[in-house]
């Protein structure tokens, strides 16, 4: 198996996004450099704030792009170009209207679903569609015409509470993560619902 080189927070920049449910992905990698002690700054090469450390033994890139959401694949295709990353190589975090806010799952491949940061993601990256995913649940709104403010909202706090657990929860599993343990990862994981 491959480790991981990258993993990618996606979300939309500044601080008047910074806590709507579409900056998710963004919060898993906040996480990850909090626990790791990773400082990430901004890199305009890469289109984004960038990190660098030792993860479990991994030498790990994280990466989360300052770009809005529709144009993610901009930062991930010029660090996985500079780096010669593969897709699976690397892991993208997003935030998931089809699971409900407490849940996180890994998946690998697969579809954009309407997912506008992953669209970008396949466009820009010559449609490489096998890279990992995170995808943490924020629930959705019961109407397609409601997604584009619900996912630029601020969740309820009892929603954040368990959006922030799933967040938590999938960081303890970084260790599976980063040296793709995926079944092992997947089976404590799934099994979790704040």
């Amino acid at each position: 198996m491959t480790c991981l080189k990258l993993i990618v927070g996606l979300g939309n920049p500044g601080p008047s996004y910074s806590e709507t449910r579409h900056n998710a992905g963004q919060w898993f990698v906040q996480n990850l450099a909090d626990k790791y002690g990773i400082v990430l700054k901004p890199e305009a090469k890469f289109f984004g704030l960038v990190g660098e450390g030792l993860v479990e033994g991994v030498k790990l890139r994280l990466l989360i792009p300052t770009t809005f959401m529709n144009k993610s694949g901009q930062a991930v295709a010029a660090m996985c170009q500079f780096y010669k990353i593969q897709p699976d190589e690397y892991l993208v975090a997003h935030d998931e209207l089809d699971f409900a806010p407490g849940l996180a799952r890994l998946k690998t491949g697969g579809g954009h679903g309407g997912h506008n940061g992953l669209r970008d993601i396949f466009a820009r990256t010559g449609q490489q569609k096998n890279f990992h995913r995170l995808r943490i649940g924020i629930g959705h709104p019961g109407d397609a015409k409601l997604v584009s403010s619900w996912v630029l909202k601020k969740a309820p706090m009892a929603e954040q509470q368990k959006i922030i657990a799933a967040v938590d929860e999938a960081s303890r599993y970084t260790r599976d993560i980063v040296h793709a343990e995926w079944a092992a990862a997947m089976n404590q994981l799934h099994q979790f619902s704040a």
